[in-house]
């Protein structure tokens, strides 16, 4: 019988924010493809709430701020340790902040490039340097449809998945020596906690006109997570250095 070119049994996948939305998603998803999993977020009482909705399996979680990058390679050699070399890593951590642009400071600048590009660079270069992913490893880093199309307020939070999805086209090529792919998932709007905040910030009309915007419709947090699958898989192994838009055909309009 012909393997399952997406079956993820017994790959270790260290997932970032896996406290809710897409990084809970997507542990709960991979989980049910075979994978053992890595839950890193900054809440221990979120990430144990994750594990309960996975299915069984030796999953761990450890509780971080990504930020405070001295403590990276301590936790990765720690979780190597115990769980065996890495096969997989999706960033799902960040954060957005929606200010016009004569409301952004410095502080502004630092806190968000912090959590949304550096962390992800500080954290595969622990993984890489020190040799802790298997051969054929798989890495995605989650951005945005921000990244490529504009919205009003989002400067700064477009800059940061921009940079992400750059970033990702020269490290497919420095990476691709060691056998190691890198890919973007660049989600639109999904729903989510986000989604379900809106309600609170704006009209419903103004709810309908996001939802008109979609012709597939608004998307779930199972989409990106498929999508992850497909790019953690062996059934892209012909794939990196891409961005997978997975957005309803919101920017094919």
């Amino acid at each position: 019988m012909k393997n399952n070119p997406f079956d993820l049994k017994d790959k270790n996948i260290i997932i970032t924010g896996a406290s809710s939305g897409i990084g809970r998603q997507c542990a709960v998803s991979l989980s049910e493809m075979g994978a053992r999993i890595v839950l890193l977020a900054r809440r221990e009482d979120k990430l144990k709430e994750t594990i309960s909705l996975m299915s069984k399996g030796d999953h761990l979680y450890r509780t971080i701020d990504l930020t405070d990058f001295g403590r990276l390679e301590s936790l990765v050699s720690a979780i190597v340790k115990e769980t065996g070399k890495i096969d997989g890593l999706i960033h799902c951590a960040g954060m957005e902040i929606t200010l016009p642009l004569n409301m952004i400071n410095a502080r502004s600048y630092d806190e968000i490039f912090s959590i949304n590009l550096y962390s992800a660079l500080e954290l595969i270069k622990v993984i890489i340097g020190n040799k802790y992913y298997s051969p054929g490893a798989s890495i995605v880093l989650i951005s945005s449809i921000t990244s490529i199309i504009g919205n009003t307020c989002l400067s700064l939070y477009s800059a940061t998945k921009g940079a992400v999805v750059s970033a990702v086209r020269s490290l497919a090529i420095e990476l691709a020596g060691k056998n190691i792919r890198i890919n973007t998932v660049s989600p639109g709007m999904v729903k989510s906690e986000m989604f379900d905040n809106l309600y609170d910030r704006i009209s419903p009309e103004q709810i309908d006109k996001i939802i008109s915007e979609y012709p597939l419709g608004i998307g779930s947090p199972e989409d990106v997570a498929n999508a992850c699958i497909y790019l953690l898989s062996d059934a892209s192994r012909w794939v990196t250095g891409t961005n997978l838009i997975v957005d309803g055909g919101f920017t094919a309009r």
